[in-house]
């Protein structure tokens, strides 16, 4: 299966997706104007876009709309675009130059102590 990349415009019809696993394309248009301003005829090109895609299935009657991706995958997907194209690829690195400005609290080092020993050994 091909990575699909989504752009912002993308992820908002996605995480109405996400969070009502099926929804008529009409009714992510309704939410769509009221919260983002897009008309219907640009929501109704993004949900096609994401069709094309692989991202979103349609069925009908009634241009019902469920993802075809989970929210995981996609995060996976672009957190290795994003250590790719901006740390080389390097998780110590993007921690290193992430974590050095920060203020990190002793529950925050705790935390990110359990992660680490978690991971360890896979």
């Amino acid at each position: 299966m091909e990575e699909i990349r989504l752009h912002e415009g993308e992820l908002n019809v996605m995480e109405l997706l996400w969070s009502n696993k099926e929804l008529a394309a009409r009714d992510i248009a309704k939410i769509i104007k009221e919260y983002i301003g897009w008309e219907k005829n640009t929501t109704y090109t993004v949900i096609n876009r994401l069709i094309a895609k692989g991202a979103v299935e349609r069925t009908d009657p009634g241009f019902i709309c469920k993802a075809a991706i989970t929210k995981k995958k996609v995060q996976e997907i672009e957190t290795g675009h994003l250590l790719s194209s901006l740390y080389g690829g390097s998780i110590g690195t993007f921690f290193a130059e992430y974590l050095k400005d920060r203020n990190l609290s002793k529950a925050d080092l705790m935390e990110l102590q359990r992660i680490v020993n978690a991971n360890k050994y896979r």
